[in-house]
């Protein structure tokens, strides 16, 4: 599912295996790792991809799916937990072929080539996820 090498604090470089879903090895990694806290950053080539967008108005998501091939030329987010799992807050940038991007919430998105991601493990624990009402998202729980 994916290569990794451990850098000095706490850091790692991973390589998410060809036509591997990125958001289940991530959490696999978090889990085998014990990541409870950190950062993620990347760049992929996928052919599938996602992506999220709350509605404030009515408090629900609204998922878009684009099976085509993209670059991801920027992932960043964060990693935490809820319900003792890993909970991963990503956001991506993705160029299709016309070279204009889409990008937003990742839900999922498959490897077609290439991912190479960076995390960070704060090595923290107490950084909970907890839904709130009023937002309809799953907020910090500090």
């Amino acid at each position: 599912m994916y290569k990794y090498k451990e850098t000095s604090d706490n850091r790692y470089i991973l390589s998410v295996d060809n036509h591997t879903e990125i958001s289940e090895a991530l959490a696999a990694f978090c889990r085998e790792k014990d990541v409870r806290s950190g950062v993620v950053g990347g760049i992929a080539a996928i052919s599938q991809a996602t992506f999220r967008f709350l509605n404030p108005a009515t408090k629900k998501y609204v998922d878009k799916t684009f099976d085509e091939q993209m670059e991801i030329t920027c992932l960043a987010g964060n990693i935490s937990r809820k319900d003792g799992e890993p909970y991963l807050h990503l956001h991506v940038t993705a160029s299709r072929r016309d070279y204009t991007c889409v990008g937003g919430h990742l839900l999922t998105a498959r490897v077609n080539g290439a991912c190479e991601l960076f995390v960070e493990d704060y090595g923290l624990d107490g950084v909970g996820r907890k839904f709130d009402p009023e937002t309809g998202l799953n907020l910090y729980e500090l």
